[in-house]
């Protein structure tokens, strides 16, 4: 008997797995001797897409009774009934299913339908047995990847000749350890050698140790603070976030000359957009990021005058003058479409981001209609050209990007898709974004990729993971992770900063910090935590001085 594959949707839990996210597809390997061994963290990985009603509000929608099967090729299909969010059947789908295929249980089709009596050709069924490797392959993937090992030449030979004392030899201070994880991937990572008494000016052999250190972050960083944005400028590490300890007014940074420094008791937090009536400041200071635009460095960012309704705005620092003093950035200027008109008027636009790419420079923000009331749109990210030179004027039509869908986006109505933050990477646009409750443990992750020679206002050029990529079950402790923010340490590694709770029922954002890992194949993987990445080692080489 050889392993399978089966498939299955969870029981509702209103309170640690509501009917968003159990009315999913799960996958689960069955070992030979019957053991269950559920992907994902027994998270869903196919969901129903919702359906956008006449009045553009969004009908949540799920499945039930998912059934796979091999079709004549080899690929397998998986099935299910649609069903309303309540669990309710669809009658409108009576005579067909939603249908999704895939050839190695990794990547999977587009949401399509199919005939119940076109089914009946095929051995469906709540399992199938699959080529060993495509299982393998599988586990690798949906498992949790976790640091297996150290490995680094066991002996390296340098010339005495140059060295200065017991200062290290270039040649052994530029050798990298090599990481492995249980995927198969690995990287590269620095070795901090310690010469102790040895004199590299003496030929012989001498046996040295290192040090290999992981930069960590313990989580919760902060308390109270929302959508942490960390940056870099001339030599010094900042951090901005939305301040929920002042009720988001006022918009607020610190100066560290290291990031850990940045989360220090007592650091001095400056001050540099006030509340101010008559400049129409007033409230939700919401989501500044620092982004530098055309070599000039901006903050982008939300806010309301005296009646509320986030909107976007940009502000853009003084020459030669420090990021810490107020008097150093420009009055905030309102976002406008490529005609001159405001973004929104009656909608509320916010959380935008900026990206670079080969095919242009863009911004992507955040939109809803109607927030709070029966005809609620829910928030949707669009996306528009701008010109660096003038960044805060769009230079083509907004363009919607994406809307909360799945299930998983919009639980129990927080009808959510904002946040968007992203990076380019060996040719790929990453885009990052956040569904769920903005401030409870259904908030989670998902994300966006593109071809960054591709037109990006062209939504036919992105892929859409259809789950997410950080959600509550991700790391243990860590509840509704989102609202990120990337960054490239001291050591060149991505980092990814963000918000969540520290328990399934808190409402308070606190911020953290975890390094991004990369998989095989070189894409992102968000889900690693400290206790499963590499720990700080010590390690050893026989070094010959020549």
């Amino acid at each position: 008997m050889s392993e399978k594959i089966c498939v299955y949707t969870r029981e509702v839990d209103p309170e640690a797995y509501p009917e968003g996210l159990a009315r999913s597809v799960h996958f689960a390997v069955i070992s030979e001797d019957g053991e269950r061994q559920p992907l994902n963290r027994d998270c869903g990985i196919l969901f129903a897409k919702g359906q956008v009603r006449s009045d553009n509000t969004i009908e949540p929608l799920g499945v039930s009774d998912p059934k796979i099967f091999f079709m004549p090729d080899g690929t397998i299909g998986i099935v299910a009934k649609r069903v309303y969010e309540n669990g309710k059947p669809d009658e409108r789908m009576r005579d067909d299913l939603l249908f999704w295929k895939t050839k190695d249980l990794v990547g999977f089709s587009e949401e399509a339908r199919i005939s119940a009596a076109d089914l009946r050709i095929y051995a469906v069924g709540d399992s199938v047995s699959p080529d060993p490797v495509i299982i393998e392959r599988a586990k690798k993937y949906w498992n949790p990847i976790t640091f297996t090992g150290v490995s680094l030449p066991t002996e390296v030979t340098v010339p005495a000749k140059g060295t200065a004392g017991d200062c290290v030899p270039d040649k052994l201070a530029s050798l990298c350890a090599t990481l492995s994880y249980s995927d198969g991937s690995v990287r590269a990572k620095k070795v901090r050698w310690d010469p102790g008494d040895i004199d590299f000016n003496k030929p012989g052999e001498y046996k040295i140790t290192g040090h290999i250190r992981q930069q960590r972050f313990k989580f919760p960083l902060v308390e109270g603070y929302g959508d942490p944005v960390i940056f870099r400028w001339e030599d010094k590490w900042y951090y901005i976030s939305t301040n929920d300890n002042l009720n988001d007014i006022g918009l607020y940074v610190r100066e560290a000359s290291e990031v850990q420094d940045l989360f220090k008791a007592g650091i001095k937090e400056h001050l540099i957009l006030p509340f101010d009536p008559d400049r129409g400041l007033e409230q939700t200071f919401w989501a500044p990021e620092f982004h530098v635009i055309g070599g000039e460095l901006y903050i982008l960012f939300a806010v309301s005058g005296h009646m509320w309704g986030p909107q976007c705005h940009l502000m853009r620092k003084k020459k030669g003058m420090s990021i810490t003093d107020p008097a150093a950035w420009e009055d905030p200027v309102r976002v406008v479409k490529k005609d001159g008109s405001p973004l929104a008027e009656g909608p509320i636009t916010l959380d935008m981001t900026y990206i670079k790419a080969k095919s242009g420079a863009y911004v992507i923000w955040s939109y809803r209609e109607h927030i709070g009331t029966p005809m609620d749109s829910g928030s949707m990210l669009y996306i528009a050209t701008v010109d660096d030179r003038e960044p805060w004027k769009l230079t083509s039509d907004p363009v919607l990007l994406t809307r909360p869908l799945y299930g998983w986006e919009n639980v129990a109505g927080t009808i959510n898709n904002e946040g968007p933050n992203g990076f380019v990477k060996d040719g790929t646009v990453y885009l990052t974004y956040s569904g769920g409750s903005a401030n409870a443990y259904t908030y989670a992750l998902g994300l966006l990729t593109a071809d960054e020679s591709r037109n990006l206002t062209n939504i036919g050029n992105w892929t859409k993971s259809p789950v997410p990529v950080l959600n509550f079950r991700s790391v243990k402790g860590e509840y509704g992770p989102g609202h990120n923010s990337f960054f490239v340490n001291e050591e060149g590694e991505m980092m990814i900063a963000y918000h969540g709770e520290t328990d399934i029922k808190s409402r308070l954002r606190c911020d953290g910090i975890r390094r991004v890992h990369f998989r095989a194949d070189g894409t992102p993987y968000f889900q690693m935590s400290c206790d499963e990445d590499v720990s700080d080692t010590d390690v050893t080489v026989i070094c010959k001085v020549e």
